[in-house]
């Protein structure tokens, strides 16, 4: 537990506090009754004397004098309500309370200030804008920050309770996420203990200052006013006060019994208030506190008893016997990090009854931050100093603890909503893919496999080593290069397929069988050459290879084939070779075909023309492979072709 302690500021400047300015303020009520002519004396004597140098300073009238005379009446009665000096906006509403939200962004876990309720107005935590406890919590980053603004009693809601309080409570941590920092003074901090003891897991970090605990520890001014009132019954007088005001615990009761906490209190500040009647600065600050003060807020007679009795006279909290809607508050059950704060000078709450908090709390000792200053009760809530060298550190370490988990919750509920992702089996409607599957025409580029014939190529040209009938064909071939260069390129598919093994060996091959197509090389041979390779050679060649493969092999004009215009044929060559031999795996077989020539005739020599011209033609069987999946479409087109190439049309 660390604790820090600050005796350096005086609230002699006049921080207008209860019990500030008093030399037996923490004294027991009897001496400070004993004392009270005596303090009364030195507060006028004083006071008269701090007049006199002041008005002599500045060299005054009896004029002046006469006028500063009207002034600290006029300002001694003003009674003005109480205003909050932050902008806000009423974003719920009870018939107890009010929830205002101070909010500037919201980046950190949301803060709930809980004021003191003891028959004021909750405006003590936002004062002035130089003494806000709010605006303070800002400056250090907690920007979400809230305020259940209590609202005085009336005949409707005199029997509230503490449940309806607690009720309240969650209903508004729910509203801010289900989770948030906890800031209260005085009541508001007793309060939000009970609530962190019957909501543990509701609270990221408990922060108090001047609030009772342990109602019966130190030396407190309260205590003992109830001490002597329990002579007979220790709740009859509370009792009768109460029904007296049918059913309401009046707020000038309340702020008539402080004043009788300190006798000469009341005296001392007005005496302050005329030895610095020219000081525009000092007048303010006293008009701001005593709007706060003197305002009086009715409480519920029920709650107001209930408190009375489970508190400060049967001190149930710290004995774990307070119950609250059928629940015990246990403290034990608070490990949440604990920020306190105590006053030397304050008669009401004496810094043992904070610490308790401590000692009854399951917080880890360093997670316990304890803070003891020289100040009065209400100084620890809207002094400077306090503020600033208190407040300011507190709520730091509380932002540093504050990191918004929100974001993280808020993007879960999105994420489920990809729930509409799983329509992404619509994306199984990518079954167009399938329809691509018309690519599946594309087992055609399974003729792939054709190029796995490049050892064909190789070996190809030995093929043509063999028959004096290929050595016509090289002869023209050699001419003809161009044209077969030219098929080449388009060649890409149909050459991958036929031309390889049709151009040079697989005609060869192949014609060995169909020799019966003698005829059909004739017209072949007719057509010119020249133009169908000028057009669509890439598919037309190809075909004209596979088709004259089949038949023209007995005359060598097989290379004037290769050309061959059956331009109808272009599209598609798998299917055209399909066809053209009878049996739609001739060129299939031309395959195997090939590769048995191809080691039989071996010993042949080969003419080096023939090897160049295979080469490309291979390349581009290679090279062009892939676009040999598109054409399959125009099968139709393809038969009527092999069907022109078998009568020996062109």
């Amino acid at each position: 537990m660390t604790v820090s302690t600050n005796r350096k500021d005086s609230a002699a400047a006049f921080e207008p506090i209860v019990g500030a300015h008093l030399e037996h303020a923490t004294e027991p009520q009897s001496s400070r009754w004993l004392f009270a002519p005596f303090d009364a004396a030195v507060a006028v004597t004083t006071g008269w004397m701090d007049y006199a140098v002041r008005a002599g300073q500045r060299g005054a009238t009896p004029l002046d004098v006469a006028e500063d005379m009207a002034e600290w009446f006029r300002v001694a009665s003003s009674r003005p309500s109480p205003t909050w000096a932050t902008r806000h906006k009423v974003i719920r509403e009870w018939p107890i309370a009010r929830l205002l939200d101070f909010s500037t962004g919201q980046t950190a876990l949301p803060t709930l200030v809980l004021p003191p309720q003891a028959g004021h107005a909750s405006t003590i935590v936002d004062h002035t804008p130089s003494q806000s406890q709010l605006r303070t919590a800002l400056d250090q980053g907690l920007d979400s920050l809230y305020v259940l603004d209590w609202t005085g009693a009336t005949e409707e809601t005199k029997h509230t309770t503490i449940e309806d309080y607690v009720a309240i409570l969650d209903e508004t941590v729910e509203r801010l996420g289900g989770r948030v920092n906890v800031v209260g003074d005085c009541q508001g901090g007793w309060l939000g203990a009970i609530y962190a003891a019957l909501r543990p897991d509701k609270v990221n970090t408990l922060a108090v200052g001047a609030a009772p605990i342990d109602f019966h520890a130190g030396r407190s001014a309260i205590h003992d006013w109830t001490k002597r009132m329990a002579v007979v019954d220790e709740m009859a007088a509370y009792r009768a006060m109460v029904g007296l005001n049918g059913g309401v615990h009046r707020g000038g009761n309340q702020v008539l019994g402080f004043k009788m906490m300190e006798p000469a209190g009341e005296l001392q500040r007005l005496m302050d208030l005329w030895a610095n009647i020219d000081d525009s600065d000092y007048v303010q600050r006293y008009i701001d506190f005593v709007t706060w003060f003197e305002s009086e807020q009715d409480l519920a007679g029920d709650f107001y008893l209930w408190v009375v009795q489970h508190l400060f006279v049967n001190n149930e909290l710290v004995q774990g016997t307070l119950t609250v809607g059928g629940e015990v508050a246990d403290l034990a059950k608070i490990t949440a990090p604990l920020y306190l704060l105590a006053g030397t000078e304050d008669h009401i709450t004496p810094p043992d009854q904070v610490w308790a908090l401590a000692s009854h709390a399951s917080t880890p000792k360093k997670d316990v931050h304890s803070r003891f200053l020289q100040a009065g009760h209400l100084g620890l809530f809207m002094g400077r100093a306090a503020l600033r060298e208190h407040w300011t550190p507190i709520f730091e370490s509380i932002r540093d603890q504050s990191e918004r988990p929100t974001p993280v919750a808020k993007v879960t509920p999105a994420v489920k909503a990809k729930p509409a992702a799983k329509a992404k089996p619509a994306a199984k409607a990518k079954p167009v893919a399938k329809a691509k599957a018309a690519a599946k025409a594309k087992p055609a580029a399974k003729a792939k496999p054709v190029a796995k014939a490049k050892p064909v190529t190789t070996v190809a040209a030995p093929v043509a080593k063999k028959a004096p009938v290929t050595k016509a064909a090289p002869a023209d071939v050699a001419k003809k290069a161009p044209v077969t260069k030219a098929a080449a390129k388009p060649v890409s598919t149909s050459a991958g397929k036929p031309a390889t093994t049709g151009a040079k060996a697989k005609p060869a091959t192949t014609g060995a069988k169909a020799k019966p197509a003698t005829t059909a090389p004739a017209d072949v041979a007719k057509a010119p050459v020249t133009k169908a390779a000028a057009k669509p050679i890439s598919t037309s060649a190809a075909k004209s290879v596979s088709t004259p493969a089949a038949k023209p092999v007995a005359k060598a004009p097989v290379t004037k084939a290769v050309p061959a215009k059956p331009e109808p044929t272009a599209k598609s060559i798998t299917k055209a070779n399909t066809p053209v031999a009878e049996p739609a795996t001739a060129p299939a077989e031309a395959t195997p075909a090939a590769a048995k020539p191809a080691t039989a005739p071996t010993p042949a020599p080969t003419p080096a023309p023939e090897a160049t011209t295979v080469q490309p033609a291979a390349t581009a069987t290679v090279a062009d492979a892939t676009p040999a999946a598109t054409p399959p479409a125009t099968s139709t087109t393809d038969k009527g072709a092999a069907d022109k190439s078998a009568t020996g049309k062109p």
